[in-house]
Order: structure tokens, then C-alpha cells, then sequence
């Protein structure tokens, strides 16, 4: 595999992993993730979210022709649709998984700020379809950011995560997590559910911690990155989001931005700070690594080879 090439083809890097690499944990390696997975697909015609603040509803409803294309601009963090995030080689997913208000049926959607065109059910069966072509390849998909789901719908839904995934999912009562053991009992998904709800079901994992800097620069990301760092890795899966936010105050002064700009404008000092990163368990090492406009931005690669520096021999 050639590991200097732009994101290309990855859809089979775990298999390809040298052998030394199959039975370390999946927590000590190095895994490329997307930061609002389906944000692809936002629907700017759609309501706001529910947790929206009452302020920029007016603000909406008052400006809509103005609100509208920012929030496009600022909440699309991708442009590759599921399945070529995952031959770029992503294998965590960040979904933020809601219910509208006013909506009689049980329909989910994904959402950032406004919600997507597509429906849950219909994305992750894309997943499943896409893992059955591709049986040693393992997935992490992080359920999160809850909106509306009623305890009926939470439970509707999980029922349906586990008739779609079936013997798929891996359960969180393993207690190794490597690439010899998913491949052996043809474990291919680490579903990670972040509501109480997930107590009761042995097949999906708890939340996994995100570190998110919330700034709008290379600098104040790294800054953040670093001393994230200091403090030690959490146990187990953890991501480290190389994503930059903007805040309203930002937007509003730079109007010719948006984050896709401003992702491709700071990306060079992020790579480089990148390919010194490595995995592991060492206290300053990094598990997922998420990020913005997969493909647009060649982080995969980058990240993927990481994993060269876990080897003996540099025969990969």
C-alpha cells in the first residue's frame, strides 16, 4: 500500500495492516473518522433544530434569505456522500440523530443546525450493505447529540440498529478488541449509543469522549490538541477532532468565509502536526482522529499511515 498518495482508494486498509498490527487493541490504533458525518446532505429548506436558541429562530424567520446560505456555508463540515467516506478509508462516524417536531411518524434524521434530507435507517443500511462487500473491515459508528427521541423512539430505533447490524455488532462485553479477534467472530461494527437507554443492551457501547476545541484556528486547535494531551489518553476509544468551529461573532465579521475555507486554509499546519502524531497506549498518543471535508482534505492517508510507527520493521 502506497501510503503517499492523496485519499484515493483506502476501502480495504485494515485488512491490508501487517500482521504484527492484528492483535494490538482498536483503541491503539490510529483510525480516520468524519466530524458530522451526514452534513453532506443538509436540507436548507428544513426547520431549525429543537435546541436552537429562541433569538436565531426569530432571526430566521425574519432574515431567511440571509440565515439560510450561512448556515449552509458554516454546518456543511462534508461533501462526500457515506459510502465515499468509506472507501476514502473512515471508519468512525459522528451522527447526531434526531426527531422533528411535529412529525407523526417515527422517521429519523441527521441534523447540524438544520436537518438532512437523508433518513437514518436508509444511511446505515448503506453501512451494512457497504461492510457485507467488505468483511474485514470494522466501523465505529458514534450515535450522539440526541434531539427529540422520545424513550419509545430511542427503543424503536435500537431495535432496528439490531436487526440491521445483527451479528455484526460487536458487543461491549468483549474484552478484546483487536483485529484477530472482530475478523474471527465476524464482529464489523462498534456501535457506540450516548443515552441512558444503552444500559439495557449489551450490543451497543457507551458514548466516546470527543475532544473538540471549538476555535476557529490552526493554532488555537493544536493549542488545545497538545494540552488535551498533557493530561494523559482516556481509557479505551477516544477521538481527537481536528475540526475547527466558527463562532456568530466570526461569521458575522468574515462574510466571504466558510468552513470549508477556512478548513483548506489552515489545513497545511494541521498536517504537519499530523504526521508527528502517533498511536498506541502511551499517555500522548492519539486513538480516532475525526475531521472535516473527507476527500476535499487528505487526512485519511496521513492518518492511516500513523500506524507504521506501532512496527517493528518497515517492511509495509
Amino acid at each position: 500500500m502506497d501510503l503517499t498518495q492523496n485519499d484515493s482508494n483506502y476501502g480495504d486498509w485494515m485488512s491490508a495492516l501487517p500482521e504484527e498490527l492484528w492483535d494490538l487493541p482498536l483503541s491503539n490504533l490510529a483510525i480516520p473518522g468524519s466530524h458530522d458525518t451526514m452534513s453532506y446532505c443538509l436540507d436548507i429548506t428544513s426547520p431549525l433544530v429543537r435546541s436552537e436558541s429562541d433569538t436565531f429562530r426569530i432571526l430566521d424567520g425574519l432574515f431567511y434569505c440571509v440565515t439560510r446560505p450561512a448556515i449552509y456555508r458554516w454546518a456543511t463540515t462534508q461533501e462526500k456522500g457515506i459510502v465515499e467516506q468509506l472507501t476514502a478509508g473512515i471508519r468512525y462516524f459522528d451522527l447526531r440523530i434526531a426527531h422533528k417536531s411535529c412529525d407523526i411518524s417515527d422517521d429519523l434524521y441527521f441534523f447540524h443546525v438544520i436537518y438532512t434530507h437523508e433518513k437514518v435507517l436508509d444511511t446505515l443500511q448503506e453501512i451494512a450493505s457497504w461492510l457485507d462487500s467488505h468483511p474485514k473491515e470494522i466501523v465505529i459508528l458514534a450515535c450522539r447529540n440526541f434531539e427529540g427521541l422520545s424513550d419509545k423512539l430511542h427503543e424503536t430505533f435500537i431495535y432496528n440498529l439490531k436487526r440491521m447490524f445483527a451479528t455484526k455488532l460487536c458487543p461491549r462485553t468483549e474484552a478484546v478488541v483487536t483485529l484477530r479477534h472482530l475478523w474471527n467472530l465476524k464482529y464489523q461494527v462498534v456501535l457506540s449509543y450516548d443515552d441512558q437507554t444503552a444500559v439495557r443492551h449489551t450490543e451497543l457501547w457507551p458514548g466516546i469522549p470527543y475532544l473538540w476545541a471549538n476555535k476557529p484556528t490552526a493554532e488555537g486547535l493544536l493549542d488545545y490538541l497538545e494540552w488535551e494531551k498533557s493530561l494523559g489518553r482516556p481509557d479505551g476509544f477516544f477521538v481527537a477532532g481536528l475540526n475547527l468551529t466558527a463562532g456568530r461573532c466570526f461569521i458575522t465579521s468574515n462574510p466571504n468565509e466558510s468552513l470549508r475555507s477556512l478548513s483548506v486554509k489552515n489545513w497545511d499546519s494541521v498536517r504537519e502536526w499530523l504526521k508527528e502524531q502517533r498511536p498506541g497506549q502511551g499517555p500522548s498518543s492519539l486513538n480516532i482522529i475525526a475531521g472535516d471535508f473527507v476527500g476535499l482534505i487528505p487526512f485519511c492517508h496521513l492518518i492511516i499511515a500513523l500506524n507504521k510507527k506501532l512496527i517493528s520493521s518497515q517492511s509495509w
